[in-house]
């Protein structure tokens, strides 16, 4: 199923066309009746010559009402410019086209309205002004019909021609993310709160778990229809109304989008290319605020210009928005920026969940390009760049894709040595890593492992937490990227530590010497051993990994073979007796309770001895 949307200034005959041509009265507001003028969106359907049921979304003309034209505009497969042949080209067809072609709205048709109110001479002056008007748009090849509401002259060759456009037009695609962007809602009596808009990218059906974004607020459908026919699943690319359960009218706004669950993120900062109105009077300067309108939603935003100070109207760059209120998009949706008056620009999302970008920064504008213009597997490649490692769900997000496709891409990707796959040892989800970042991330552990060593020499190495918290990923990620540091060869583990394949403790001559007195000094009175004379640290250390010394408190050193001697001694004691108490291991060996305690809580962190009260026992 198609959509079709209507486009012109106010009074130009858009609602009297569509019910021409469907039969169906799309203002449904009391004050548009009144007034005689659509202020909201209006709806209407029909079915073409050729069987094909298309959807029409009639949009006010009125220049107060801009707002509303671009909730309705965005979903359109074929658009329907409207022009009075008694008035021409008005302000509002310029505007309304524009957004047209900011929006790549490539297939369109013109209806000029009227014509029984015009002679030949003045219409076909109006249908030259209409070809001028399109001249370098989206819309350039668009036919240009001559119609009158009112007599029905004209209509069956626009029907016909709109059939024909239709018949060339590829459906939506189903990459089963389903988007509803909301552009009403409403209650009905005894079956609650009900939602339309026009879905996209995927089907929903009755039953199925749903989710409205960004409220992140959960349902379940109770029921569809298009057209005001009830339907068990709705496919993309169709106007469609979803009975909510669990959900108020006030919960579902417009603007919100409805989705299945756990997906779509909502965001506050998004890379985009962007497209200034070649009509404007002035360039748009770096960080200037305007409203963002992009599916039914609208928001304040800034607008960071990357690639320069200024942009010019007609000119086209790259800007990264920030966002007053989280939007949830993806990347190829269009936008339309404005001021409180006109319509500055628009152009495409080319990353959501962006992050943030040096300015004129040459290497994050290639990205974006390849983002942009790349193949499948550019585009995988360049989000991997910009958005770091990615598991293979969240990666089809960033770039847009089936999962399938973006598996298939990915694979080719491995296959050529461009990406590589983190798999998990012990189960879980895959993290893909684009090469030149895999190869960064080695550089920075061994750079910072590099200077750990000329820091700490005489350390074995360094902290694992240590070194996984300078690699910048979710702790998830930072494991996988060690683990794959390892299997490499690149980093080695000694314990808990990690070090440089190369790495030797290095102790100089003196430090030596101090050690081995130190040794001599524990020994000439090995149970207890002298505690005012501790080495630093890290030159202690070296003796406990050399097996000299048995470090069993803070302050409390013994030499190994002391050591053993007093296992030995109070294992035996234990053998024989059962227990034993502090008093009976300072008698053991003559030495003080200091000594004697320091022992035994080592022997109890050990699991060699088990405390009961003030006794010892043998685990």
């Amino acid at each position: 199923m198609f959509v079709i949307g209507t486009a012109g200034h106010v009074d130009h005959g858009k609602s009297v066309l569509v019910e021409a041509l469907t039969g169906i009265d799309p203002d449904r507001l009391d004050e548009e009746k009144r007034r005689g003028m659509t202020i909201d969106l209006g709806f209407a359907w029909m079915t073409l010559p050729s069987g094909r049921e298309v959807s029409l979304v009639d949009v006010p003309g009125h220049e107060r009402f801009i707002k509303n034209m671009l909730a309705g505009v965005g979903g359109i497969d074929l658009a329907l410019l409207v022009i009075a042949a008694d008035e021409s080209v008005m302000p509002q067809t310029r505007e309304h086209l524009a957004i047209l072609d900011l929006l790549q709205v490539s297939r369109g048709l013109v209806a000029v309205t009227k014509k029984d109110l015009v002679d030949d001479d003045w219409l076909e002056l109006v249908e030259a002004e209409a070809e001028d008007l399109l001249e370098g748009t989206t819309l350039e090849e668009a036919g240009i019909f001559p119609v009158s509401a009112f007599t029905g002259d004209g209509l069956p060759e626009l029907i016909a021609a709109i059939d024909s456009l239709l018949e060339q037009t590829p459906p939506r695609r189903d990459i089963g993310r389903p988007r509803l962007p909301i552009d009403r809602s409403f209650v009905i009596s005894g079956f609650g709160a009900v939602v339309t808009g026009t879905l996209t990218e995927g089907s929903l059906s009755v039953g199925e778990e749903v989710e409205l974004v960004p409220a992140g607020k959960g349902s379940r459908i109770r029921g569809l229809q298009s057209h005001r026919k009830s339907e068990e699943t709705a496919q993309p690319g169709t106007r469609t109304a979803v009975n909510l359960s669990g959900i108020s009218q006030e919960e579902a706004r417009r603007g919100d989008v409805l989705t299945i669950p756990g997906w779509l993120k909502p965001a506050r900062t998004i890379d985009v290319q962007l497209r200034l109105v070649a009509s404007l009077l002035r360039p748009l300067r770096h960080n200037t605020n305007v409203a963002l309108h992009t599916g039914a939603s609208e928001t304040l935003c800034r607008v960071l210009l990357l690639d320069r100070d200024r942009l010019h109207p007609g000119d086209t760059g790259w800007a990264q928005l920030r966002l007053e209120q989280p939007v949830p998009v993806v990347k190829g949706d269009y936008f339309i920026i404005r001021s409180s008056e006109t319509t500055l620009g628009g152009g495409n999302v080319v990353a959501a969940q962006a992050r943030r970008h040096r300015r004129n920064d040459a290497a994050a504008i290639e990205r974006l390009t390849m983002l942009q213009e790349g193949s499948g597997g550019e585009a995988l490649l360049a989000a991997l760049e910009t958005h770091g490692p990615l598991d293979i769900d969240t990666l089809a997000r960033q770039v847009n894709l089936s999962l399938e496709e973006t598996r298939n891409w990915a694979a080719s990707l491995t296959e050529e040595g461009n990406i590589l796959s983190l798999e998990p040892k012990r189960g879980g989800v895959s993290i893909l890593v684009s090469f030149s970042l895999w190869a960064g991330t080695r550089r920075k552990a061994e750079a910072f492992l590099a200077g750990y060593h000329v820091q700490h020499p005489l350390r074995r190495g360094a902290p694992r937490e240590e070194v996984r918290s300078r690699l910048n990923s979710s702790s998830q990620t930072s494991q996988l990227l060690l683990e794959r540091l390892l299997e490499e060869g690149a980093v080695v583990e000694d314990d808990s530590l990690l070090k440089l394949p190369q790495h030797q403790p290095s102790i100089s001559d003196a430090e030596r010497r101090e050690l081995d007195e130190y040794v001599a000094l524990l020994a000439s009175d090995p149970f207890s051993p002298p505690s005012a004379s501790l080495p630093r640290p890290d030159l202690l250390n070296i003796l406990v990994e050399e097996g000299k010394v048995v470090k069993v408190s803070d302050t409390v050193v013994f030499t190994s073979n002391a050591y053993q001697d007093m296992v030995d001694g109070v294992v035996k004691h234990l053998e024989s007796e059962g227990k034993i108490t502090i008093a009976q291991v300072r008698d053991l060996f003559n030495t003080s309770r200091k000594y004697a305690l320091a022992l035994m809580e080592h022997l109890d962190r050990r699991r060699i001895t088990r405390r009961a009260g003030d006794e010892r026992a043998l685990r």
